[in-house]
């Protein structure tokens, strides 16, 4: 993984933002149009909005190197490698329907590109070996990051994570022997005690989603 060009590249994005506002001036615009079941707990919303992009963009070389360690310990390495590649290129040659996107504004797309790529690895983990690849839970932040990209674009980059992940992982994928050692390894409590440290990403990032409707329009 090429970590160091992925870390350059956000350090670019946050440098245009510097200079030019503009993920600031469209989380601002957003306020207007949020989904009602985000819920931003803090009276600076459009502030939080904008740290929960950064952070979100700043957590994929992380995640993706945690992700590709995971496997390499399982001895699948082989099989989760290129669909890490894929998410790491996603970053670094962005498909033709991102043009014209810059800064952490294109970033963004380009994140929920590499975390949903990583959500789809994590839910054939766990309907293989009953645990996730990595303990980060992102569904809840894809789901925010889907909704402040919009639709119907966000809608054609779920396509593209489907169409790139088709194929990689099929059922011979986790029937190595390696694999189903990793399983048992699993259920280690040194494993469930290190997993502890990895909160769901949109917690930590300071967003919740409320799945009550009801609630939500209240």
């Amino acid at each position: 993984m090429n970590i160091a060009a992925l870390n350059e590249l956000i350090e670019r994005a946050h440098q245009h933002e510097a200079s030019t506002g503009q993920l600031a001036a469209q989380m601002h615009a957003q306020l207007e149009r949020l989904h009602p079941s985000i819920r931003v707990p803090s009276d600076d919303s459009s502030g939080v909005l904008q740290g929960f992009v950064s952070a979100y963009i700043g957590q994929v070389p992380e995640v993706l190197q945690a992700a590709n360690q995971v496997a390499r310990e399982a001895g699948i390495e082989a099989q989760i490698k290129p669909v890490l590649k894929v998410a790491e290129q996603f970053f670094l040659q962005p498909p033709a329907l991102m043009a014209g996107h810059e800064g952490l504004d294109g970033l963004l797309d380009e994140a929920y590109l590499a975390h949903r790529l990583v959500e789809e690895v994590n839910d054939r983990y766990i309907a293989h070996l009953g645990q996730p690849l990595i303990p980060l839970d992102t569904t809840v932040a894809n789901l925010i990051a889907h909704q402040l990209i919009g639709e119907p674009f966000a809608n054609q980059l779920d396509e593209a994570v489907q169409h790139a992940v088709e194929g990689m992982l099929d059922d011979a994928s986790f029937a190595q022997d390696s694999v189903q050692a990793y399983r048992e390894r699993l259920s280690d409590p040194q494993t469930e005690a290190a997993w502890q440290r990895w909160p769901c990403l949109s917690q930590q990032l300071g967003l919740e989603l409320q799945l009550d409707e009801s609630r939500a329009a209240g």
